[in-house]
């Protein structure tokens, strides 16, 4: 979504009479210049309102009379007759009170007449039931590449103006930043262009590396995903010879003669089998292989108590996953994480709103995020999840056979500075009979111990 989408959806939603719009963000410079866009397009009046300012017009500085207490602002702006965008801020935290509760409700009935428009905006929009049925809310994602091209030309232009920083960006390399910067809000992104230039003096394409770094540390910060860089990635998969064989074929669906053909990259596959047979070692050798970041979704962290936050907590890994192109996404145990069987009431339907959610992203992604989805038990996997189109193949993964323990076998002790030719590999073999991958690992570092 780029800045002119925004300015159009926000536009259209105050031209089709919706008195309240609800945008859950922290960035509130960002929220104020797309209102001051869409205001000036729709030649509006936007005023600003907070607890500590009262309500101010936008660009002057002076109070607009007593309007500091929420109930006060509420009744004053009921009775003016200038059409107008109102952005208030944290006015939700202050809903509790049932008489500001009541008199949003008739301010925003006058306004379904007028075409005014409040805007609440707060890192959580909360809304009690009273109020909720006449708000819409409004998904604000993070910045893409328009918005974020200004903000380094900005940065930029101000770092310049003070002699402080030599740019020395190609094309090429400004492509790469922006890229680097995606999954970023604006103030992120402008700090760590700005750290990343201040540090030596020179905006330089070494300093992309610097700019997704920070961009890994935030993905750490949020606590939804996991990171795994290129350069850490040391696993090696003994056996699989038939997964080994379709990577090998599929890498080609990232290549440049694929895009000319109009060929998708591989969505992704699904493992599943028995536990300890290398599934979720699978996911991390094929981002090794395919030589991409692996990030892993731990579905148990998208869960929260509140109504609406755990659809929220996908949205922002899908997000960030997206941000990171091209990308493996690992996610262990899917069964468990959007099991759908039962009625759902449970969890009030949580589980099947977070698979339906998934599903649709799945079936219409189009950005270059291979996703590795591993699942312990087929008879709970939702048959949906199965159908062609889904995913690009599944692999079901058994105990391992002689050949595949003896690679096993190899790969173990070689990681332990252990010479096989040294060892009756064949006994070791055939004493490990229906042993798998994981139990396998576990004898060599026993019998070592």
């Amino acid at each position: 979504m780029g800045l002119s989408t925004s300015i159009h959806d926000l536009k259209t939603l105050v031209l089709s009479y919706h008195p309240v719009i609800a945008i859950e963000s922290v960035e509130e410079d960002r929220v104020r210049d797309l209102l001051g866009a869409v205001a000036r397009d729709l030649d509006m009046a936007l005023f600003e309102w907070s607890v500590t300012r009262g309500l101010v017009q936008a660009a002057k500085a002076s109070t607009i009379g007593e309007t500091f207490q929420p109930l006060d602002l509420l009744k004053h702006i009921e009775t003016l007759t200038v059409r107008g965008i109102f952005l208030l801020k944290d006015l939700a935290w202050h809903l509790g009170d049932p008489e500001v509760t009541r008199q949003l409700r008739e301010t925003a009935q006058g306004f379904s007449r007028t075409r005014s428009t409040m805007v609440l905006t707060g890192a959580e929009v909360k809304l009690p039931g009273e109020v909720r049925h006449k708000a819409v809310f409004y998904d604000l994602k993070l910045p893409e590449r328009e918005e974020l091209q200004r903000v380094v030309r900005a940065v930029v232009a101000s770092l310049q103006r003070d002699g402080r920083v030599k740019v020395i960006l190609r094309a090429q390399d400004l492509e790469e930043l922006l890229r680097a910067l995606r999954g970023m809000t604006l103030n992120q992104a402008r700090q760590a262009v700005a750290y990343a230039a201040l540090e030596d003096g020179r905006l330089s394409p070494k300093d992309v590396q610097a700019v997704l770094s920070r961009k890994v540390q935030l993905i750490r910060e949020g606590g939804l995903l996991e990171y795994y860089p290129v350069e850490d990635n040391r696993y090696e998969l003994g056996g699989f010879e038939r997964l080994k064989a379709w990577l090998e074929r599929a890498r080609v669906g990232f290549s440049a003669e694929a895009q000319a053909l109009n060929l998708s990259a591989p969505k992704g596959i699904l493992i599943v089998g028995v536990q300890g047979c290398g599934k979720s070692l699978a996911a991390k050798a094929i981002a090794r292989e395919w030589s991409l970041p692996l990030l892993k979704l731990d579905a148990g962290r998208l869960f929260d108590k509140y109504i609406g936050e755990s659809e929220k907590n996908f949205r922002k890994a899908i997000w960030l996953a997206e941000s990171m192109v091209p990308v493996v996404l690992w996610i262990d145990e899917i069964e468990k994480a959007m099991a759908v069987t039962g009625s759902g009431e449970a969890d009030a339907g949580l589980s099947r709103r977070l698979f339906g959610a998934f599903l649709t992203w799945l079936q219409e992604k189009r950005k270059e995020v291979f996703v590795v989805a591993t699942a312990n038990d087929l008879s709970v996997v939702p048959p949906e999840l199965l159908r062609k189109g889904r995913f690009d193949e599944v692999f079901f993964v058994d105990l391992p056979d002689a050949r595949e323990r003896e690679e096993v076998f190899r790969i173990h002790l070689g990681l332990r500075k252990q010479d096989p030719a040294r060892l009756d590999l064949a006994a070791l073999v055939a004493a490990t009979d229906g042993f798998s991958g994981a139990e396998i690992e576990q004898a060599v570092i026993g019998s070592l111990y």
